[in-house]
């Protein structure tokens, strides 16, 4: 006996839209490793092979995130837009706070720009992921 799965509601529930919350959140994910990976170096200078490939991987990854996210028609974008800003002023915010936290302890050079380009991709995925989220949800 196999069961069937209910029919899809029509509303923006049902809409199948790409992976842009699960690709960012890769992003987002390798981003926090190599900087985490890069503060238990320091005050010393870190090997930079690994957050640097880390670096570009998350970056490919954001860059695909906010690719599949420009080609969706039927989307929320006021919301989107609106959710989006607020949220990227906060986590600029804080992305700046822990910035200024590597550069006032000694970081320099390289590291300190390696350091600040996963903050960039830190700042910029989780204000894409919930204003994605929000706006997913809303017809405007």
């Amino acid at each position: 006996m196999t069961t069937q799965a209910p029919p899809a509601e029509a509303g923006p529930t049902a809409r199948v839209l790409p992976p842009v919350v699960e690709v960012t959140v890769g992003a987002l994910v390798l981003a926090i490793v190599g900087g985490i990976y890069m503060a238990s170096y320091f005050p010393h200078r870190p090997p930079l092979g690994i957050p640097i490939g880390l670096l570009v991987a998350g970056a490919l990854l954001l860059g695909a995130g906010c690719g599949m996210l420009v080609r969706i028609q039927d989307f929320g974008w006021r919301s989107f837009r609106l959710v989006g800003f607020w949220t990227l002023i906060a986590y600029i915010l804080q992305g700046g706070m822990i910035g200024y936290a590597f550069v006032h302890n000694g970081a320099s050079g390289a590291p300190l720009v390696v350091i600040m380009l996963l903050l960039v991709i830190f700042a910029t995925g989780v204000p894409l992921i919930v204003s994605f989220t929000v706006g997913r949800y809303q017809t405007d």
